[in-house]
């Protein structure tokens, strides 16, 4: 095969656009202006916004936006299902493939690190777990905390104890479960060989002020009050120990509805979790490799990357 025909054929493969980031650092806008450019649709990556029942909370994209282009994977999850990265995985491959069906070009915007990894380079096959053992376990949690999974993973599997987010209880029992119950670690299933994909992937990345994004987080908690976090809070009150729920912006209404905080303190509580949260994103990203970082103001540069860029 000659080379101009090799390279006439990796030209005309399919491509992803990656637009990534942290938390309201305009990745929704931008993913729709792009998609718009390219006359195709978004599969979204963020590990919220997947569930039917949560919506101001997580920053779902509006009626409006949802309307202007197609969106794919976003409230397609019961808050009482099970999900990870491995059914998004394949979730989002599937969508995908379904917009390539027309489209050459297909966008993906979200700021869940391991949902676009996963679409990336894939995941390796960890074993089923039983739910009624995945159920008392969490039981267990919920009565003793979470202390004693993180020492069993410092002990058995120092590899994923080193790496993990601590503060996220859903990905310690996950860690914590695959161990006790396939009798290997997490890490072990996780050989680091990377899956071809048949299309490109192209990754951009906003990388905003830091005093720019704490102003947006702000600004969108105020908004989130404004639009019925409260009235749509105290709804899933009654969920509140299910592991969709654990996260910021229903946790301290939770709290505040429990008697452990004030309104205001509440507010101010979501909106210092939420800063905490979106650093902890680009300390995620700016491990990966190909991102090409933009500041979210300078459409014209982000543009005109893509116009060199995409064939």
């Amino acid at each position: 095969m000659g080379l101009f025909h090799w390279q006439s054929m990796k030209e005309n493969r399919k491509k992803v656009i990656l637009v990534l980031g942290p938390t309201a650092s305009g990745k929704t806008a931008l993913g729709i202006s792009i998609a718009k450019k390219y006359s195709t649709e978004i599969v979204s990556a963020d590990s919220r916004q997947i569930y039917k029942e949560l919506n101001i909370g997580v920053a779902r994209p509006t009626i409006e936006e949802l309307n202007s282009i197609p969106h794919h994977l976003i409230g397609h999850v019961s808050i009482h299902d099970y999900y990870n990265a491995g059914h998004f995985e394949k979730d989002a491959l599937a969508a995908i493939s379904v917009i390539f069906k027309n489209k050459d070009i297909a966008i993906m915007v979200g700021g869940t690190g391991l949902y676009m990894k996963s679409v990336c380079q894939g995941f390796d096959e960890i074993p089923a777990i039983d739910l009624d053992y995945r159920q008392k376990l969490n039981e267990k949690v919920e009565q003793e905390g979470i202390q004693f999974l993180l020492d069993l993973l410092a002990e058995k599997d120092p590899i994923i104890y080193n790496k993990i987010d601590k503060s996220n209880k859903h990905r310690v029992i996950r860690a914590a479960e695959v161990l006790l119950f396939t009798g290997n670690p997490i890490s072990f299933y996780q050989n680091g060989i990377k899956k071809e994909r048949d299309f490109d992937i192209i990754k951009i990345g906003l990388n905003p002020e830091m005093a720019i994004l704490e102003k947006n987080i702000a600004n969108r908690t105020n908004q989130m009050f404004d639009d019925g976090l409260l009235m749509e809070t105290e709804k899933l009150f009654k969920h509140k120990s299910l592991n969709a729920l654990q996260t910021v912006g229903y946790r301290e209404i939770f709290d505040y509805y429990e008697g452990l905080s004030t309104l205001d303190e509440a507010k101010e509580n979501i909106k210092k979790n939420t800063r905490k949260y979106a650093k902890r994103q680009l300390t995620w990203f700016k491990k990966e490799e190909n991102i090409h970082w933009f500041n979210p103001n300078d459409r014209d540069s982000i543009f005109q990357f893509l116009e060199n860029t995409v064939v």
